[in-house]
């Protein structure tokens, strides 16, 4: 599930701290990047019952609607098939599945007010109401309608407030975790074991991730020494501690590894800056990559496998 973008800014978000705690050894920082690893597939298990107890909810929307002393006609036509198809079978009978949530704790009950709330938003929706009044919907109406229930909810505040308290990389997992639970509604009905396809792989988190921050932690005074004759009229000490976190990084991995493409190594960087650094970041951390690859192609120091990798 997890991009080499995603573990490039974790291994950002560990530089970054253990430039600003001295204290914090380099054993600690790759034990918390290993857990936020495994925080960002919790993050998608986790959402993945959110919204199974989002759908749940309306079991006991019918309930109410039934129990009314006079129902009008669309009380009556309402049923709970939101949550009772064969879609979301498939996902509550789920044994696997259900290990992994008793496992995890999470446990989210029925009646919780966001979910109350969050079901009772989607409620009011043009799609949802259009759903409940078409009868014999099949397997292709209802995952569109939980297609829609889900973008409802992360568009919600109530549900956004409840996964941000739990899981604080949120913001930087979002769009991965939304892809995976899309990707998730989309392979309904399963009886596989489809939550093992967004499992991080060691490929990405330990033979890139770790071997990137064993590299930075490592080469720490070499990367600086490289960085310095480029800064030209700029201090180092006058360098944005995120920024030169990312310059010894980019150069890590223009270096280390030899199949990912310069021009994709300078992209990257370029990108995180944007969001993780000063309005003027980007600006110059591509300039100095710029001037960093030229050096270190003319030393023969960037060395990579495959035609076109070298721009």
């Amino acid at each position: 599930m997890l991009s080499r973008r995603n573990i490039r800014i974790k291994v950002m978000q560990i530089l970054y701290s253990m430039s600003r705690d001295p204290m914090l050894t380099k054993e600690e920082a790759l034990r918390r990047y290993r857990e936020s690893i495994d925080q960002s597939y919790l993050l998608y298990l986790y959402s993945l019952q959110y919204f199974m107890q989002v759908a749940g909810y309306s079991k006991m929307d019918a309930k109410r609607k039934s129990a009314k002393l006079l129902p009008s006609e669309e009380d009556k036509r309402f049923t709970a098939k939101l949550y009772e198809n064969e879609l979301m079978a498939s996902l509550k009978n789920h044994e696997g599945l259900n290990h992994l949530f008793e496992l995890h704790k999470f446990k989210i009950s029925a009646d919780d007010d966001n979910v109350r709330l969050i079901y009772t938003s989607f409620a009011k929706t043009d799609e949802y109401k259009e759903y409940i009044n078409k009868t014999g919907s099949d397997n292709e109406g209802h995952q569109k309608i939980l297609l829609e229930l889900y973008k409802h909810c992360i568009g919600n505040e109530s549900f956004t407030e409840v996964i941000e308290d739990r899981y604080p990389f949120w913001a930087d997992d979002k769009s991965l975790v939304v892809g995976a639970m899309k990707r998730s509604i989309k392979a309904l009905p399963t009886e596989d074991d489809f939550y093992l396809v967004h499992k991080p792989t060691s490929e990405t988190t330990v033979d890139f991730g770790e071997v990137l921050f064993h590299n930075v932690f490592d080469e720490n005074d070499t990367l600086l020494e490289l960085i310095e004759p480029t800064l030209k009229n700029w201090d180092v000490e006058r360098v944005a501690v995120i920024d030169m976190v990312l310059l010894k990084m980019a150069l890590c991995e223009l270096m280390n590894f030899p199949t990912i493409p310069t021009k994709v190594t300078l992209n990257e960087f370029v990108e995180i800056s944007k969001q993780y650094s000063t309005e003027k970041s980007k600006d110059f951390i591509n300039g100095i990559l710029d001037r960093l690859m030229k050096k270190l192609h003319k030393d023969g120091k960037i060395v990579k496998e495959g035609r076109g990798l070298v721009e």
